[in-house]
């Protein structure tokens, strides 16, 4: 079995879902494995990583809105603060959702389904700088 690495930046405009199907898959090209994983690793602990729909942008703006929901911004009880109102909901947002995902080789290519994508969920107010490694292993 044969192993193939990159890192992959990401620079976010503020909080939302930010796909990086093509970014994934295209380190998966250059991988050249028929059939294998991948698996995608968020560096980070106020982002993260989700498997959502993304043919109708109703389904992402939903689940934003309900991760905003779960854990809101102002919340008194909330001590960890020290970078603004954010900080505390974006690390539990992100605890909620993934920091890895793993993904199927198949044929030379991601094996998501037909609706599906790959999006890092950013979760803090203002732009960021993320990093991404893709860790693909197959023949």
């Amino acid at each position: 079995m044969r192993q193939h690495q990159e890192r992959i930046e990401v620079r976010t405009p503020g909080r939302g879902l930010h796909e990086v199907t093509d970014a994934v898959a295209s380190a998966v090209d250059r991988a050249g494995f028929e059939t294998g994983l991948a698996v995608v690793f968020c560096r980070h602990t106020s982002c993260s990583l989700v498997i959502q729909e993304n043919a109708d942008p109703s389904a992402r703006r939903d689940l934003e809105r309900w991760l905003e929901r779960l854990a809101p911004e102002g919340d008194p009880a909330y001590t960890h603060t020290a970078e603004g109102p954010d900080d505390m909901p974006s690390h539990l947002r992100a605890a909620v959702t993934k920091t890895s995902e793993t993904i199927p080789v198949v044929d030379g290519r991601l094996g998501l389904g037909t609706w599906q994508g790959l999006f890092l969920a950013e979760h803090r107010a203002r732009p960021h700088r993320r990093e991404l490694i893709v860790h693909v292993t197959g023949d």
